[in-house]
């Protein structure tokens, strides 16, 4: 566990630093499916900064080095968490948890709603620990999508 870091809301002010975060983290991701064709990594910095400008998300800060991202936006009543990201190099540190926990805190959803890959087996064990449960998959042709859902309220 990592205690020096803390958490705050994303802001439009953060595309750059979120934009280069997710690309560190998402290309061991992309390693692992043998393909860098993801939304994580084929995403256009103005899309980052359109999808930051109505976003709920945080970031993980340790010093003044940004060590982790997520993104969210309400649909409805529920909370739609997009991608989570930590730094390579702290990952397995319990940021990830802090970050999910942050998010969900922030928002009045009833639920929370977030896919990964079926082969991230270290994000679907960090999800199920936090209460997320499966409810579906979708096959692409380059990997399959395994969907959670969870009860907030």
């Amino acid at each position: 566990m990592f205690d020096d870091f803390c958490i705050r809301p994303i802001g439009l002010a953060d595309a750059g630093e979120v934009f280069t975060l997710q690309r560190a983290a998402f290309i061991e991701e992309a390693h692992l499916y043998g393909t860098v064709d993801t939304p994580a990594l084929t995403q256009t910095f103005d899309e980052l900064k359109a999808e930051l400008a109505s976003n709920s998300g945080c970031v993980a800060v340790a010093g003044s080095r940004m060590v982790g991202s997520v993104t969210a936006r309400m649909v409805g009543d529920v909370l739609s968490i997009g991608r989570l990201a930590v730094v390579p190099d702290m990952q397995g540190r319990g940021i990830g948890t802090r970050l999910l926990e942050s998010v969900e805190a922030r928002s009045d959803a009833v639920e929370a709603t977030l896919f990964t890959g079926a082969l991230s087996v270290a994000n679907l064990r960090l999800y199920k620990r936090q209460g997320y449960v499966e409810t579906h998959r979708v096959t692409l042709p380059e990997v399959e999508l395994v969907y959670l859902r969870k009860r907030l309220r």
